[in-house]
């Protein structure tokens, strides 16, 4: 019994009380029975609930939210319907995927009732039939699916798996908002299998890095030794260089060969370009000019 109703019939016995002791027999009926009709006949329906009504046995109307009156003995409340939306999970154990691996999986589903009269009528329990077309229809996804696209797709099969739920409770007046895929489970073995091929396709692709790497490196030392070659004083101050990035750390004793000593001398570069000299004379058949 709503507030409402409770409140009228508390004072309508109170008045039929005082009129008996008043000695009113008549007016203590007359308020007796209205506070009988009113607690079986005023109703009052929250804002998200509908109450489906039945006179005589056929669907009467679908009242609420609000207040409302029914006639006794040829009316009845046959179904009281939340209109909210309401959450249901569910699963698929051991479930063969289109590859034929068997996996565990865990999603919820978010619908609401948006024609209560179709709910109360057309399905005896709308909420486990609703759970038992979401589990089939989950084990019919999975098993129309990879377990790849399980695992790396799983808001194209959560649509999939919506619109199928949808298409089968259409009928039920109930509609799907959203169906989310929480987890997929599958065995350790597998996993472990998984994880190993992972493993080698990371090492393939750095090889690969490394490799691609070593080819670009090579292929700009080959453009610097043909600068290089072009140029001995260029090659002179590049030794040079060398020899104080080595040198500018303090207190550090640095060992260097004898040919890295030559490398920084004045008549390296000069003896480098009179044999330049040398050969382009040569080859042309002139005589070498002059330093």
């Amino acid at each position: 019994m709503n507030p409402i109703t409770l409140l009228l019939v508390v004072v309508f016995a109170i008045v039929a009380a005082l009129a008996v002791l008043a000695n009113f027999p008549l007016v203590a009926a007359g308020f007796g029975i209205l506070a009988v009709l009113t607690a079986v006949s005023l109703k009052m329906a929250n804002n998200w609930e509908r109450f489906v009504i039945l006179r005589a046995g056929k669907l009467s109307s679908v009242k609420g939210p609000g207040l409302f009156l029914i006639i006794p003995v040829l009316d009845s409340i046959t179904a009281v319907i939340d209109e909210r939306i309401q959450t249901t999970g569910f699963n698929a154990e051991q479930a063969l995927t289109r590859d034929t691996v068997p996996v565990n999986v865990d999603a919820i589903i978010f619908w609401h009732v948006h024609d209560a009269q179709r709910a109360a009528l057309n399905i005896t329990d709308y909420r486990s039939a609703i759970d038992r077309v979401a589990q089939t229809s989950l084990r019919e996804m999975i098993g129309a699916a990879h377990l790849s696209e399980l695992l790396s797709d799983r808001k194209a099969a959560d649509e999939v798996l919506r619109g199928e739920i949808a298409r089968k409770t259409a009928d039920w007046g109930i509609s799907v908002n959203a169906v989310e895929i929480r987890d997929v489970a599958i065995p350790v073995a597998l996993q472990d299998a998984m994880s190993r091929q992972a493993q080698a396709e990371r090492e393939k692709e750095a090889r690969v890095i490394l490799g691609s790497a070593e080819a670009a490196i090579a292929q700009k030392f080959v453009d610097a030794a043909n600068t290089y070659a072009g140029s001995a004083a260029a090659l002179h101050l590049r030794a040079m260089n060398i020899i104080y990035e080595t040198t500018k750390e303090r207190g550090a004793t640095i060992l260097m060969p004898t040919s890295m000593v030559d490398s920084v001398s004045v008549a390296l570069p000069a003896a480098l370009n009179a044999a330049q000299r040398q050969a382009h004379a040569q080859a042309t058949g002139s005589a070498p000019p002059s330093a």
